[in-house]
């Protein structure tokens, strides 16, 4: 008897590129290309033409083995853009074959970016590469966090197989402000070490970045400081030249996100000139 095996599930090689501009008092969405399933639908205004909110979508809701997904965001002179999305990425346990994401965000002259996505839940047995590249002219603002959860968590799973990559840069006028590269593979020591992630699998780490930091930092540190994870997990919060860093690890996304958004409403009225206004998808 003969039987046809079943054809190997497709891959996506999947890309965006948005270009956010200035048109009078509005900033709008200028450039909305893309190939393979990432796109965003439209442009919303929650707060009124100032703000150009963005929803990333990702329709098949996981990156397998094999994915490719490529974004670029460029935010012209004195345009100020946030970009979300409506749920957690998740990277699916893998065959053998690698996926990635690649995000690279562009911010003008006197122009504002707020890259505020949901948790990214890397499966056990997912191999993934993550690389987030920010440039910054000499007087944009930039306020950004990534949550990274290792295993799904409610099924009670960890990472004992496969591996991820990250690596983070952010530059303004071409100069570093921050640099991080690192990988892990499933049951490295690293995850148990106190040195690496001490046990936990929930890592999120937000940046800010604005021209005024340096005069503001002593206030926004005590205001921020205050502020402590609902699930009690270790944190920290300081100032490098240029960039305010903060730091969660623990084992619960949802006490991440929630303290990364305190974190949030202190320091948009200081980055970026205006009250935190919670957009709407992060209550569905």
């Amino acid at each position: 008897m003969n039987s046809r095996l079943p054809d190997a599930a497709p891959t996506w090689q999947a890309e965006l590129h948005l270009a956010f501009h200035r048109q009078g008092e509005r900033s709008v969405l200028g450039e909305n290309r893309h190939r393979g399933p990432l796109r965003v639908q439209k442009a919303l205004y929650p707060e009124g033409d100032g703000v150009c909110q963005a929803l990333l979508l990702h329709p098949p809701s996981g990156i397998a083995g094999g994915d490719h997904l490529s974004i670029g965001i460029t935010v012209d002179r004195q345009t100020h853009a946030q970009i979300t999305t409506p749920g957690a990425g998740k990277w699916y346990r893998s065959g053998g074959a690698e996926a990635s994401q690649t995000v690279r965000l562009e911010v003008g002259p006197g122009a504002t970016l707020e890259w505020l996505p949901q948790e990214a839940i890397v499966f056990d047995g997912a191999l993934a590469r993550m690389e987030t590249r920010v440039s910054l002219a000499a007087d944009a603002r930039y306020l950004g966090w990534d949550i990274l959860c290792l295993g799904r968590a409610a099924a009670g799973e960890r990472f004992t197989r496969g591996h991820f990559s990250l690596f983070s840069r952010v530059d303004r006028e071409q100069r570093p402000l921050w640099i991080e590269r690192g990988r892990v593979d499933g049951g490295d020591a690293m995850l148990a070490s106190p040195a690496g992630w001490s046990g936990a699998t929930v890592c999120a780490t937000l940046q800010c970045s604005f021209p005024e930091l340096p005069q503001q930092a002593a206030g926004l540190l005590e205001a921020l400081r205050a502020v402590a994870p609902g699930d009690g997990a270790g944190h920290g919060i300081t100032v490098l030249p240029g960039m305010l860093l903060a730091r969660y690890l623990g084992d619960n996304s949802e006490a991440a996100r929630l303290w990364c958004i305190e974190l949030w409403k202190i320091l948009r009225p200081a980055c970026c000139g205006r009250p935190a206004v919670l957009p709407r998808i992060w209550n569905t």
